[in-house]
Order: structure tokens, then sequence, then C-alpha cells
């Protein structure tokens, strides 16, 4: 595939254009250590590295065409050179226009909050599979055509990956995509240039201020989402979430919403519940789902009011919903044979982790005793580590702090923030092991038959990233290990 350099920069507004624009482009990429003679390079202004100083280096490379927001003193007369106002809102869109803008061309949704994001997208693509569609995914666990399982490093890639994977998906056939689109995707601009569908708001939660730095900031990411989409697109949202509403306030799109609590387009009662499944009575049908929790209820609710949007049959979708399972690492339940219940859930911020709790103390008797072993990143939002150890204080009947993904702090510092959010009424029933492995080691040797041990954090991580190298670990694999040598 390659195309001139003036027809992919037909949509970007560019404030100066120097050298050949008919040069044929066949490589788009931000790392200069990919750069060929004929890429384009974009110097981006990350969080961390700056692309502009290395545009000396890929045009000793050979790089003919750059794309910047600041041009080098000397412009070089046979490197054709683009400046623009932000470098990344230009790669998104000349990415689109190299891949011949494969979302026009796909039903592709998409799915935003700080919980449920993960559910609610992979439901909706083995929803849809089930309806006998060929289906993409793109989220946090797994990028997905069909059954071919593509392994992902973010939740939403960059702007060239999206479209190189969107027309990959048109090629296996694909008519639909649904994506999780994080505020980082948002924010800088991976998701630009996109057509949606329909566009999906969960709920909105204390996270991500490392990056943000403010809550309102945060929102205004996500908000971005439902301001950019075209009006033939349809927005849904959770009317529950007090910063719900505010996603539609300037969206050009269909507005929806759906709720548990309030009049709203999409409603569900939870009718009974157990650590198997809900009965549930989605917009007045009943049925049981193997998924558990009131957060869940929503999930599942998001996916019946967007796939009744796409056209789906009520019923048919009811049908085919009650089918599916939960997704890897949410609410994940491992049973020993003596009966202790361990569920692995990837709450990894204040909120999920008080509505996984609130759905244990919800469906148990209160005969048995909840371990609950929690840890917090590093490298991430500090602000929300002693509110972690206080939620998980106050809902459960023992507490053990460990490590989750410390990557380049000191995980005892880490633990020494989230002990300062212990209530000192709570003091007695927390431990503190640094060790995640042990750490749960230790809490299937607390447990006795009955009890239920929540791993909370990590879910479907498969490693834990230790100054900055990733280790194999997965919660899962030690929990049955651990339940294997108490047979």
């Amino acid at each position: 595939m390659a195309k001139k350099l003036a027809h992919l920069i037909q949509s970007v507004q560019t404030i100066s254009v120097h050298g050949n624009m008919e040069n044929e482009i066949s490589l788009l990429t931000y790392d200069s250590r990919n750069v060929t003679a004929d890429a384009v390079f974009f110097a981006i202004k990350g969080t961390q590295v700056d692309g502009h100083n290395y545009i000396t280096n890929v045009i000793e490379k050979g790089c003919k065409a750059i794309v910047c927001e600041v041009l080098p003193a000397e412009l070089n007369t046979g490197i054709a050179f683009i400046q623009v106002s932000n470098t990344s809102e230009a790669m998104a869109l000349m990415a689109a226009e190299f891949y011949n803008h494969p979302s026009k061309k796909l039903i592709l949704v998409a799915v935003t909050g700080t919980n449920g994001k993960t559910t609610v997208a992979s439901l909706l693509f083995s929803l849809f599979r089930k309806f006998g569609h060929h289906v993409g995914l793109l989220s946090t666990v797994q990028n997905q055509i069909n059954e071919t399982v593509i392994p992902s490093t973010h939740t939403t890639p960059d702007a060239i990956r999206i479209n190189e994977l969107l027309q990959q998906m048109l090629e296996a056939g694909c008519e639909y995509c649904f994506m999780e689109a994080s505020s980082h995707a948002i924010d800088q601009n991976r998701i630009k240039g996109l057509h949606f569908a329909g566009v999906l708001f969960t709920n909105i939660t204390h996270d991500h201020l490392d990056y943000h730095v403010t809550f309102d900031n945060y929102i205004k990411a996500k908000k971005k989402l439902f301001d950019d989409v075209n009006d033939d697109a349809f927005a849904l949202t959770n009317k529950d979430d007090k910063n719900g509403m505010v996603m539609l306030q300037n969206t050009k799109a269909t507005r929806y919403t759906y709720s548990l609590k309030s009049m709203a387009d999409f409603k569900v009662k939870i009718m009974e519940a157990d650590f198997d499944g809900m009965l549930l009575n989605m917009n007045g049908d009943e049925a049981w789902f193997r998924l558990v929790g009131e957060f869940n209820a929503y999930n599942l609710l998001a996916v019946y009011g967007a796939a009744f949007l796409l056209g789906k049959d009520k019923n048919e979708i009811i049908t085919l919903l009650s089918s599916l399972s939960s997704v890897n690492g949410r609410f994940d339940l491992i049973k020993s044979a003596n009966g202790i219940v361990a569920i692995v859930d990837y709450a990894h911020t204040p909120d999920a982790l008080k509505n996984v709790l609130a759905t244990i103390n919800g469906v148990r008797t209160n005969n048995e005793q909840l371990i609950t072993v929690v840890g917090c990143g590093g490298n991430r939002d500090a602000a929300k580590r002693p509110v972690m150890a206080y939620v998980a204080t106050k809902y459960s009947n023992k507490v053990i702090f460990t490590s989750d993904n410390p990557r380049n702090e000191d995980p005892e510092i880490i633990l020494d923030e989230m002990q300062k959010g212990v209530d000192p009424v709570h003091y007695k029933k927390t431990l503190r092991i640094t060790n995640r492995k042990e750490a749960i080691k230790a809490a299937v040797g607390m447990a006795n038959k009955g009890d239920i041990i929540l791993v909370a954090g990590k879910g479907h991580e498969t490693y834990q990233e230790i100054n900055g190298v990733k280790h194999h670990f997965d919660d899962k694999e030690i929990l049955k290990e651990m339940f294997e040598l108490m047979q």
C-alpha cells in the first residue's frame, strides 16, 4: 500500500508545507527506530519523550517526510516538512486516509467510562458473534478479529494501529467492531477521524488523575468522545451516574439513557442474585444471566441497549445475552474442593473495589468471612491508594495489603500510603504481606469452608511489573495451585 503525501494530508489543517508532496508513502510511524525512506515520521510530544528530538536521526536514516509542530532551524530541501498545530491529531487523520477510512465501512461502537468498558465491549463482541456476524474487538484484555486473538498492550492502541486493525477486520469480513475508548486515547487523539455508529458511557469515578491532573479534565476527556460523533450515531449513557447526562450535553448523536433507579429508555431490575448469576427484569422481560452484581446489571443493560439500537430483536438479545459468561478477570469465580470461594477481579479503583465488595456482601450469608487481598499500582494515581485501603477494610472481615504492579516505585512506600487510609477501628483486621504470592497463600491459609477470598487489582493480567520488567504472574494460577495443595 502506497499513497502520495499530498493525498494523505488532504484532511489535515496545516500551518506550513515544505518540499515535495508527491512522495509515495508506504509506512506511517512515530517511532524513529522504524523509519524507512518511504515513511512519514510523526514528531509527537509525549509525556515522556519528544519526537522532535529525533528529527535529525530519522533524516540520517533516509526519511523523506516529517510531520511536526516545530520546524527545524534549517530545512533540508530533499525532505518534505508538514507543520501542524497538533501532530497526534494529524497522525490520526492521515492514518484514516492511509487505510481508506475503514471505520466508515464497519459498524463501529465505542465504550468509555472508568469501570465496565472491557465487560461491555467484550459482551457486545460475544453477543454479535452469537448472532452469527463477523466481529472485531479492541479491548484491554485483547484485540480480536473473529476467533483470531491479537494481544493488546494498551486499552486503546495508537491511531495508526487502530486503523490497521480495522482494515484487517474488513479484510476478514467483519461487519461490526466494538472497542474501548480510554480517556488517554481520547485526549491523545488516538480515535480522531474514526466514524462511530454509536458511543456508550458506563460511569466515571476517581482514576487517572496522575495524567489528567483534575477530575474536571478527566470528565472532559470522556465527554469529547460524545461531542465529536456525527448526527447519524447513537449516544447511550448511564443515567444513574451523576455525570452521565453531562456526556449528552453537546452531542449531535441521537440520545438514549439506561438506568436501574430512574425512568430511562432501557431499564433493569435485579429480582434474585447468588454467586452463579442474577435473575433480571430487563425492559419488562425476565431472564437468568450468568454475571453477578449490580455493576454487571448495568453492564448487561448497556449491552442490551446498544444491541437494540443496532437493530437486533429484543427477545433474541435476551436469549443470547443470558447464555454469555463473565469476561476473563472480571468477577472470576474459582472454588476449592472444600468449599472456599475465590474471586479474581480487575478492580483497581476505589469505586470498582467497592462495587465488587458490595456484590459479594449482597450475596453472602454473613456466616462466613470475606478476606480481601489488594494492592495499588506504582507510577499511577497515588491519591487513590488510601481510599482503596479504606474501602477494602470497611467492607471486608480481613484484608491483606500486598504488591500490585509496583513498576518503578518502591512497593513498601505504596503500602505505606495505602495504610494511611485505614480507619483505626479496622487496624486489627489488616495484614501486610508485600510478596503477592505469599499474600494469596496466606489468604487461602486463613480461609475455612464457605469463606470468600477476593483477590483484586490485576484480574486478567498474567504478569507483575517490577522495576520495568514484567514477570509471569497470574492470580488465578496461584489460587488454583494453593487449592490443589489443600486436597
